[in-house]
């Protein structure tokens, strides 16, 4: 191989006149703008499409007098302009949602880590639905006005591309990015230079560039290896894939995300006041925090560390132990020693920051680093908090499984992403034009009853022949990739029917989602597939994880069956599921389906995108569904039923019947039920009390709103308040912290006593406690009664509630205070109460966070 003495970049030549639409390119606002879109595509259609809708690609591509006539056409020239002036109105942001309710901060720096991010197909950095869910939460943040950068790795051949053999098993590719011809740009210094940030590697420095994704007005930084500073091939191949090479791979890639990623934006001036980790594979961030923090400060790992997490913020998505990223202690050794050293800590210290109990063995995981260095933490569904407070309350021992402070902000999905532009155009001549900017508005979701139901049922009918030709091209296109028969490819032009009841099921092929629970009783599902009064269509898409055999083999299963006689007009499976297809599905199906086992899904955004879409969803009450369904707006399989694992095959029985129960006595009927003007009214109905209850909540403007109120902005002012004052508070709080810590062992509760035993409903109950403080101080605690029903075994049940003790006495008589309150019981029966004592500080964003507390004995 021939290695160049000097290279040249090659850009397009665009004419003057049109210079601007290389900003437009660069810009990814474009993805959820159909407007820009309908611009590019006017420009050379083919082109669009042979490119994978990337303008930048396209511009570079183009035919010069094709350029120059375009410079000719007033129709173009008058869109181009409308298009500019649109974008540069959004990008100035005058009156942006933040201003309006935080006009008077200083516009803290927000930085959003995340492993991938899922922004449009052209730019493939995701492999699923938690990319999906980070390239939607910046371009809310984008929407909103927040203040905030995002934080990542661009990979080099990114995510794999899929394709079946001819048995129906995955294979997979993965084709080289040209990073020239994406909508990326490299970061350089005053010189012109690439800005490069580098890392600690076992003997050695890893150094990474950074490239810009301009997401709206919002940047996101991508770090890439792949540079000739690193001399070694497995430094520069660390950013090749996405969740790629062995466990030494992945905390490498960890590393550079996190400590990488904060140094990167130093290097680029940008200090960012709240972290927030989505996932906890950047969790070392903290790290990187606390040793910026003690070197500028000159205070201790435990000072910094107290003070800088209240600036740290972890969203964990994952339900299941086995999907949390841990490290043997032999890699932590590996990569951390020298690092530890520098920040005091010995390998201990350093190990206990994520250490968890395995049963025999131990590991070092990143969800409990995260925890641990955080101020704030939540799930992505109210389900999902309790299944994650559930799934820590090891690291809370003696708190109430309900209070451990991990909260739960439910996921949504960017709503011009995923719209349909006929939809878009629907809404527009019916609904407050408010919808755009305001989705989470609930007034603005109010008017959809004036829609009328045959132009709504017509829009969506538009979008499933759409999506019915678009399948039929890709089925073509897979088959004679395939090597397929002939006669099998001139099949592909006749699968599906365009007037059919079209149920899709797309989503990352993990077995506990059981893609193949529909195929459970083949006789019962071809009686449904094959009634010609009322026929029925699915189609299946999704990627099994290269080494999860079991995702692929549900694939090949369901592939099989695709092929088979009975089903073969009727079952289809597209390969290379992205955002593309995924856009196609959600905007044609009439049903989008999902049936994990329970509670195994942390949220899922699939299904919320077929809301806006005219779609209905029935699924398992697991995850967003489980707070989102109501008989009025969808279906549901089951009443939330949770099996233990050696009654899944007996589960699956159940359920799958459940599901034939749905199709053939509710959906199908209901979907078939028309009037004279052949639209389903019931059907219809359904649609638009889903827009009307769903749409203004399942949405990430909502979502980030939440998160902005909830924990960026709390978080932020907490970080502030520690750090000001030369962090005169901060080390105040640390202090705090430590005296707290040591005189914990003298705080105990010395006797209760209660006014009576029995008492008549509606009563007061007189309880008084006597707490022995120590060396400590009532201002620093919180004295609380705690009472709720008897359980069965004794306990007081797992929704009891708490009230604060108010201190009868300023002084201590014998070490001990007294404090008292009352309680009025509403119902008859067995009730208990205890008391207990918990942390009180200012700077503490919940009594909780300590993880102490002292109950009465």
């Amino acid at each position: 191989m021939v290695k160049p003495i000097a290279t040249v970049s090659v850009v397009p030549n665009l004419p003057k006149t049109l210079e601007r639409l290389r900003e437009l390119a660069y810009n990814l606002r474009w993805s959820w703008d159909h407007e820009t879109i309908a611009l590019f595509r006017r420009m050379d259609r083919d082109l669009w499409e042979s490119t994978g809708h990337n303008p930048v690609y396209m511009l570079g591509l183009m035919d010069q007098n094709r350029l120059e006539g375009l410079c000719d056409d007033p129709a173009f020239m008058t869109h181009f302009r409308q298009v500019l002036s649109s974008f540069d109105d959004y990008m100035i942001g005058h009156d942006t949602w933040f201003l309006r309710h935080y006009a008077k901060s200083d516009k803290p720096y927000l930085a959003y880590f995340s492993t991938e991010f899922g922004l449009t197909e052209c730019l493939q950095n995701y492999s699923g639905g938690l990319g999906v869910l980070s390239g939607d939460h910046l371009k809310s943040a984008s929407d909103l006005g927040l203040p905030m950068v995002g934080v990542g790795l661009l990979y080099q051949e990114g995510y794999f591309h899929q394709y079946l053999n001819a048995d129906g098993y995955q294979q997979e590719t993965y084709p080289i990015n040209d990073y020239s011809n994406l909508p990326v740009t490299l970061e350089r210094d005053a010189d012109g230079n690439p800005l490069r940030i580098s890392v600690p590697m076992p003997g050695r420095q890893l150094f990474a560039q950074i490239w810009r994704v301009q997401v709206g007005r919002v940047p996101l930084f991508l770090l890439d290896s792949n540079i000739p500073e690193n001399p070694a091939e497995e430094d520069r191949n660390l950013t090749d894939r996405l969740y790629g090479g062995d466990r030494r791979t992945r905390i490498r890639q960890e590393i550079l995300m996190g400590i990488g990623g904060i140094r990167a934006l130093e290097a680029l001036n940008l200090r960012p006041t709240v972290c927030h980790m989505n996932e906890p594979h950047s969790a070392f961030l903290a790290l990187e925090r606390i040793r910026i923090f003690m070197r500028e400060n000159n205070v201790n790992f435990w000072q910094a560390k107290d003070i800088t997490a209240a600036a740290n913020l972890f969203t964990t998505h994952t339900p299941v132990p086995a999907g949390l990223e841990r490290f043997g202690f032999d890699l932590i050794d590996e990569h951390f020693t020298d690092y530890y050293r520098d920040l005091g800590l010995n390998r201990n210290q350093f190990i206990d920051l994520g250490r968890e109990n395995m049963g025999d063995y131990e590991l070092f995981s990143m969800a409990v680093l995260a925890l641990n260095t955080s101020s704030g933490a939540n799930g992505v569904a109210k389900l999902h908090g309790v299944v994650s407070r559930k799934l820590w309350q090891w690291m809370y021992p003696e708190i109430p499984e309900h209070e451990i402070p991990i909260g739960a902000i439910t996921n949504g999905i960017h709503v011009q992403t995923w719209m349909s532009r006929d939809m878009e155009q629907l809404f527009d001549r019916y609904l407050d034009p408010a919808w755009r900017d305001s989705p989470s508005d609930v007034n603005v979701w109010r008017t959809v009853d004036s829609i009328p139901d045959a132009e709504l049922w017509r829009t969506h009918e538009r979008r499933r022949e759409r999506l019915v030709a678009f399948t039929r091209r890709r089925l073509r296109a897979q088959l004679q990739n395939r090597g397929a028969a002939q006669h099998e490819i001139e099949t592909a032009e006749e699968v599906l029917d365009p007037d059919a009841l079209t149920i899709g099921f797309a989503r990352r092929f993990a077995t506990y989602k059981r893609a193949t629970l529909l195929f459970r009783d083949p006789e019962r599902l071809k009686a449904i597939l094959d009634n010609p009064e009322r026929p029925v269509q699915f189609i299946f898409a999704g990627k099994a994880h290269p080494h999860d055999t079991g995702g692929k083999d549900l694939i090949r299963q369901i592939a099989r069956t695709a092929r088979q006689e009975d089903f073969r007009h009727k079952i289809v499976f597209l390969e290379d599921y992205d955002m593309h297809i995924a856009r196609y599905l959600v905007q044609g199906v009439d049903v989008w389906l999902n049936n994990p086992r329970r509670p195994k899904e942390a949220s899922g955004t699939s299904g919320m995108k077929v809301i806006y879409n005219g779609g209905l969803n029935c699924s398992i009450l697991d995850g967003w569904w489980d707070e989102g369904y109501a008989p009025s707006v969808g279906w549901a399989i089951g009443a939330g039923e949770e099996y233990p694992e050696y009654e899944w095959d007996h589960q699956d029985f159940v359920e799958s019947q459940a599901l034939y129960e749905i199709f053939e006595k509710d959906s199908i009927p209901t979907f078939y039920e028309r009037g004279r003007d052949n639209v389903p009214r019931g059907w219809i109905n359904k649609v638009k009390t889903g827009l009307q209850v769903l749409a203004p909540y399942f949405n990430t403007h909502r979502m980030v709103q939440e998160y902005t109120d909830q924990m960026y902005m709390p978080c932020y002012d907490r970080a502030r308040s520690l750090t000001g004052k030369n962090i005169e508070d901060g080390l105040e709080f640390a202090t705090w912290k430590g005296r707290l810590y040591e005189a914990w062992r003298g705080v105990y509760v010395r006797d209760v006593r209660v006014s009576e035993k029995t008492l008549r409903v509606g009563t007061e109950l007189g309880v008084t406690a006597v707490v022995h403080l120590g060396q400590l101080t009532p201002d620093d605690v919180q004295v609380e009664l705690y009472y709720g029903k008897l359980g069965t075994r004794g306990d007081i049940s797992d929704d009891g509630q708490a009230v604060p003790m108010n201190l009868n006495t300023a002084e201590a008589v014998d070490g001990a205070y007294t404090f008292s309150t009352k309680v009025t019981y509403e119902n008859s029966g067995q009730r208990g109460l205890s008391v207990r004592v918990l942390p009180k500080h200012g700077s503490l964003p919940s009594p909780f966070q300590l993880r102490i507390v002292r109950w009465a004995q």
